[in-house]
């Protein structure tokens, strides 16, 4: 499992054209399932989510963690892509939607987070909050 993780101003997530969820100051989350990832890597990796100090604290340093911001999570397959071999990435790594589905629902209600469409087409759009973007793996 896999998170991209973006601290934002806001950030909304639209289909169709239509906004399906949007926060304020708080964590976008790109989330990337893996074949064979199961339940402990979803609350492990939730876990980190939320204890991760990238806020700035009253002395202007990062050290504050998630507490009371809101959080965005997005499922996003192509984060288990291998592009090791050639111009044309693999997602064989990428778990098959109806295993990664239930695990980036847990993983969003671990975090009591707004979400997506799984597995639809999805335009989300963000303003970024400062120079952060993590890549996190369980």
């Amino acid at each position: 499992m896999k998170a991209l993780v973006q601290r934002v101003s806001s950030a909304r997530v639209l289909v169709d054209s239509e906004e399906v969820s949007a926060i304020g100051p708080g964590l976008l989350v790109l989330l990337g399932v893996a074949d064979g990832d199961g339940p402990d890597q979803a609350d492990r990796l939730a876990d980190k989510v939320r204890a991760l100090r990238v806020f700035e604290d009253p002395e202007g340093r990062m050290n504050e963690p998630l507490a009371d911001r809101e959080v965005l999570c997005v499922s996003q397959f192509t984060l288990m892509a291998d592009t090791r071999k050639g111009n044309r990435p693999s997602y064989m790594a990428a778990a098959r939607p109806e295993e990664a589905e239930p695990l980036y629902e847990r993983f969003r209600e671990r975090l009591g987070a707004q979400g997506g469409v799984f597995g639809a087409m999805m335009a989300v759009e963000l303003t970024n909050d400062g120079p952060v973007t993590l890549l996190l793996e369980a």
